[in-house]
């Protein structure tokens, strides 16, 4: 076996011996473009689930959070505490609903939605990761609302899943979300909004 290992090997080494030396480029993309790869990807795997995705610049967001909502006809939308201030504003003020104190879970299934930030989101899987963090609030408020307004920094997208755990805090309550809630029978009818919301709209902020 070593002696065809080798003869195999003596004949790759005379194929090749008078070829050039091959260039190996090792810096494949600039950081800059690879965080735009990731959310293109991560934008893909997204529409996959049948979210709506919106790409936009910073200063464009606000006006898309305010085209989404009035799409919708949102009247009372759950807004948590720490979400990006000009977010937040671009919530009309009359359609703010604040969770201090805590709502009930009445109140939850009766608002129109919840908008939140996230803590990391998953190109490969097109998965958001909520932590409880600023601008995410506590696990309820987007699991009852039917709706979900979620914002993800490109910043905040990683390849794969190894990358988000090694970016994420195991002891906070994690929730990773992969598009909206959906389940399906023995006869595979799917049926959507049993244990989330219905519908998530992503908007994925880059600079």
């Amino acid at each position: 076996m070593s002696g065809s290992r080798e003869r195999i090997l003596a004949r790759v080494r005379a194929a090749v011996r008078d070829a050039p030396e091959a260039e190996i480029p090792r810096a494949h993309h600039p950081a800059g473009s690879r965080e735009g790869i990731a959310a293109e990807r991560f934008a893909e795997r997204v529409g996959d689930y049948r979210a709506s995705v919106h790409i936009a610049p910073e200063a464009d967001a606000p006006a898309l959070i305010a085209e989404a909502l009035d799409r919708r006809g949102v009247r009372r939308i759950v807004v948590p505490g720490g979400l990006h201030a000009e977010w937040a504003a671009a919530v009309p003020p009359a359609a703010v609903l604040r969770d201090e104190p805590p709502l009930a879970a009445s109140a939850l299934d009766a608002a129109d939605g919840v908008i939140t930030g996230c803590a990391v989101a998953v190109a490969e899987t097109g998965t958001i990761v909520l932590d409880a963090g600023p601008g995410q609030g506590r696990r309820a408020l987007t699991l009852i609302p039917d709706y979900h307004l979620c914002l993800v920094r490109a910043a905040q997208i990683v390849p794969g899943v190894p990358e988000a755990i090694a970016a994420l805090d195991p002891a906070r309550p994690l929730t990773w979300i992969s598009g909206p809630s959906a389940t399906s029978d023995i006869e595979l009818d799917r049926v959507e909004g049993v244990h989330g919301p219905r519908t998530l709209e992503v908007v994925i902020v880059t600079q």
